[in-house]
């Protein structure tokens, strides 16, 4: 994104619409292209009253930063515009999730942080040696050039984004495994993240893995979703 500064008038109402507080404002708003995300939230705001933002076609490797953080771009790999796949929360319909596998996302960044891929790719190394399978429709999986190690594109490192999704496969048995290397991994990245898991409940409604994360010392929040899909149920 950029500013039109023959039409800027700095009048500030810009200011707090950027969710990176990439916008500063001197005889004209200036735009921190190093934090800024391609987001377009500045310009959809439609807050500008001289309608000086423009959006531009960046090339690769910058361009990654808007099919990550911009709800209205695609992915061109995918098709699927956002951060992750449709198949996580529709396993009601897909059945990816079988009895003794767990669906585990790491949810890298939020707005007002945002994160950049080489904290991505520290996580995504992390779930590869615990043994993970990396969701093949997912747009991180896709910037990997080694899905055996987790190891990226090294031209996207530096790139940021508001958030990114590293979505996975993972035998149960894996999950002390999986926590223990997430864990190590946290220390070294310079953003927030959340570690979900996606599961089929026991028929008694108890989480099969419960116990585990108990002895673990993770906690199971009570608040979780529980997500249906659209289309003709497995079960």
């Amino acid at each position: 994104m950029k500013i039109d500064t023959e039409k800027c008038i700095a009048c500030t109402l810009c200011l707090p619409y950027c969710p990176m507080g990439a916008i500063s404002m001197d005889d004209v708003a200036l735009i921190d292209q190093d934090e800024c995300v391609e987001c377009g939230v500045c310009l959809r705001s439609g807050v500008c009253p001289a309608d000086c933002f423009i959006e531009e076609v960046h090339t690769w490797p910058r361009s990654v930063r808007a099919t990550f953080s911009n709800p209205l771009s695609e992915h061109k790999e995918t098709r699927v515009p956002g951060r992750g796949t449709e198949e996580m929360k529709t396993n009601d319909v897909t059945g990816i999730y079988k009895k003794s596998l767990v669906g585990m996302t790491a949810e890298m960044g939020r707005p007002g942080v945002g994160t950049r891929f080489r904290d991505v790719e520290k996580v995504a190394q992390a779930l590869a040696r615990a043994g993970v399978e990396f969701a093949a429709q997912n747009p991180v999986t896709h910037l990997m050039v080694d899905r055996a190690t987790g190891k990226f594109n090294p031209e996207v490192l530096n790139e940021k984004v508001l958030s990114a999704m590293i979505e996975c496969l993972v035998p149960q048995e894996n999950i002390p495994a999986v926590i223990r290397e997430v864990n190590r991994a946290a220390s070294q990245i310079d953003t927030v993240f959340s570690l979900d898991i996606i599961t089929r409940l026991e028929t008694d409604g108890s989480v099969p893995w419960g116990k585990t994360l108990s002895e673990l010392g993770v906690p199971v929040y009570i608040n979780g979703k529980n997500n249906l899909g659209l289309g003709r149920a497995l079960a």
